[in-house]
């Protein structure tokens, strides 16, 4: 599933940058948008989400240009003149502001503000309220409040096949063990009753043995 990503009416996420491609100051993107060609135009302004260690945190960054190396989205960007340069916004996630009138039309694509508050079901019956969504580099997580707490729920088809905004209603099929712990499994290590009665007849003192045979000479009866 993917979709730009928003904080409650204001911006919208669009992108991570990876790592430095090139010694020029070029950047690999990793798109959080299904239409780069009107996000990542020269000029375009993001705000950065960097640690507050990062010399860029509190700063925002404009493109200079989009170029697509072997499928990978690479950006240049105002103010990276090298690779040195690049390498301090490695991870950084790129934010724009949302036009408040701006929608998405797309299948199987959703703004933060329109899942936060919708009920998550499960065969039927909710089992929470998603509260809010956390943006990781792997994948997207739900993160829903049950009566048992929260959990963390991947977003992805197998595990949300599902999502209905007029409705209001995120179905979901987690594996067993996602929301709750599976039972133990029986040590099969541990010898059976019949094994264990069978050891105890062997090893037990009190069990007569029959009485070694007494040695003749050869050629005698016994």
């Amino acid at each position: 599933m993917s979709f730009d990503s928003t904080t409650p009416g204001t911006q919208l996420r669009v992108g991570r940058l990876t790592k430095a491609h090139g010694l020029k100051g070029a950047i690999k993107l990793e798109l959080f948008t299904d239409d780069p060609g009107r996000r990542f135009v020269p000029g375009a302004v993001f705000t950065l989400q960097v640690p507050t260690s990062s010399p860029w945190h509190g700063k925002t960054i404009e493109l200079v240009e989009l170029r697509w190396y072997n499928q990978h989205a690479v950006g240049f960007f105002k103010g990276v003149p090298d690779r040195e340069a690049a390498e301090t916004l490695a991870k950084a996630i790129l934010w724009i502001d949302q036009d408040s009138a701006e929608q998405t039309d797309e299948e199987d694509a959703w703004y933060d503000h329109q899942l936060v508050g919708l009920a998550v079901v499960r065969d039927g019956v909710q089992i929470g309220t998603l509260t809010r969504l956390e943006h990781l580099p792997a994948q997207d997580l739900l993160i829903v409040k049950t009566a048992n707490g929260e959990v963390m729920i991947p977003f992805v088809k197998a595990i949300v096949p599902s999502v209905d905004i007029k409705a209001g209603v995120i179905t979901i099929t987690p594996p067993p063990g996602l929301l709750e712990e599976l039972p133990d499994e029986p040590d099969t290590d541990e010898p059976d009753a019949a094994e264990a009665d069978a050891d105890d007849q062997a090893t037990d003192p009190e069990t007569p043995e029959e009485p070694a045979a007494t040695p003749t000479p050869d050629g005698q009866d016994a």
